[in-house]
């Protein structure tokens, strides 16, 4: 019951204030301990200490503050724009060539932003005006923009399952390891779905204008570089060369030469991405913080246990209840971010997929797959929302009938993976041979 009346207050608070979410997710998880501990306050106040503590000196979250400054000099480098024109150079001749290259670029983007939003919002700048001009259906356009960013939430490096190998305390290595073909497996299925939406209506997505072997391979050398330190992170993890704390290092090292190579490196350039990616850094920290105090209280609790007893005592197959826990995620997804559901959720549900036997590398992948999937659908869908900002005389319907084709092939991609595990553990289990 106190567990109950715990999660009621939160939600409660989340909704009708402002306060952040990991003051809520703080206070509550305090305030809950301080119920059920014999010692009360002091005993809550302690707790909460040591947590916040441990993650301040956890190994493993450094790894985020690491790959959010990488992000932030790739941004200040320019190069998403230059990923765009490369992607445009070699595919914008073909059916959806434009929209197919926004998809690559998305990817090329997410894989070193770590950030779904700031794919989509950086995206948008740069490639509707582009597919606009090609004469593009502009909910189409909108839509594979919104589409494309949610990639940022799963490609490596990525800040959702940092945050989930911290509260599981799994190895965001292994994690990192086993996005990556899910990951290339939503890139490819996109374009699929791009090439396919343009040869069925080709009045939404026209070819353009085919380029040259002297302008593609001129673009690709722009981009070289951050390609071949994405290349060197992910072979690195698989090979084992290196942790994820020391690719995070690599990563931001390697982003900074970049930026200064390209004499974009100024005092202020150097100064503006440290204090914005310490402010990202903190804010995460904040949340993970209060989550890791209120996953406390879930353990002195015991509501995971019961959960799990009551699971049980339905009798249904452990497939059927895996079901139920991606259409519980798809249905708070329409009212919730996703950060904040994985932060929410992880506590109660992992316990209930561990009882069962599955892999917990393995639930992360699906978990951020349910998570993406809720970046674009209704009523909340995130990166809709930021689609909205930059088109803002576009109605939020026509983004809508735009995403529908993708998440056709999410939906198939997340079956594939729910009925064949060894697409996301293939990769991981390799690397610790």
């Amino acid at each position: 019951m106190l567990a109950l009346m715990v999660f009621g207050s939160l939600f409660a608070l989340i909704s009708f204030t402002r306060l952040p979410l990991g003051l809520v997710m703080l206070f509550t998880g305090a305030g809950g301990i301080a119920a059920l501990h014999p010692r009360g306050i002091p005993a809550a106040l302690a707790i909460s200490e040591q947590q916040i503590v441990d993650l301040a000196t956890n190994y493993q979250f450094s790894v985020l503050p690491l790959f959010i400054l990488m992000g932030v000099f790739v941004v200040k480098a320019g190069l998403a724009d230059e990923l765009f024109d490369a992607a445009t150079r070699w595919l914008g001749h073909l059916p959806g060539g434009l929209g197919m290259a926004t998809i690559v670029a998305c990817g090329g983007f997410s894989a070193l932003s770590a950030s779904s939003s700031a794919a989509a919002a950086t995206m948008a700048r740069i490639s509707i005006p582009a597919m606009k001009k090609a004469d593009y259906d502009e909910g189409f356009s909108a839509g594979t923009v919104a589409a494309g960013g949610t990639m940022g939430i799963l490609i490596p490096p990525s800040g959702a399952l940092i945050i989930y190998g911290l509260l599981t305390e799994e190895s965001v290595g292994k994690l990192f390891i086993a996005g990556l073909i899910p990951g290339l497996l939503q890139l490819l299925s996109y374009v699929a779905v791009m090439f396919a939406v343009a040869i069925i209506m080709p009045k939404w997505a026209p070819a353009g204008a085919r380029s040259t072997w002297g302008e593609r391979f001129h673009a690709l050398s722009k981009v070289w570089g951050i390609i071949f330190l994405f290349g060197l992170i992910m072979v690195g993890l698989v090979k084992g060369w290196f942790t994820a704390t020391e690719a995070g290092g690599i990563g931001a090292g390697g982003a900074i030469l970049f930026t200064l190579i390209r004499g974009k490196l100024t005092f202020k350039v150097f100064a503006d991405s440290l204090l914005e990616a310490a402010r990202i850094s903190t804010m995460i920290f904040v949340v993970a913080s209060g989550a890791l105090v209120l996953n406390q209280f879930v353990n002195l609790s015991g509501m995971p246990g019961d959960v799990v007893r009551f699971i049980q005592t339905l009798g249904l197959a452990n497939f059927t209840v895996i079901l139920c826990l991606i259409v519980f995620y798809l249905i708070l997804g329409c009212l919730m971010d996703g950060f904040a559901m994985i932060f929410l959720t992880v506590p109660v549900v992992v316990p209930v997929v561990t009882a069962m036997g599955y892999d917990l590398v393995w639930w992360g992948i699906v978990t951020v797959i349910v998570v993406e999937i809720s970046l674009i659908t209704p009523p909340v869908g995130l990166n809709v929302f930021i689609l909205k900002a930059m088109v803002p005389k576009l109605p939020i319907v026509q983004i809508f009938k735009g995403i529908f084709p993708f998440l056709f092939a999410d939906a198939l991609r997340l079956f594939a993976i729910l009925l064949f595990p060894a697409i996301a553990l293939w990769l991981p289990t390799l690397a610790s041979q």
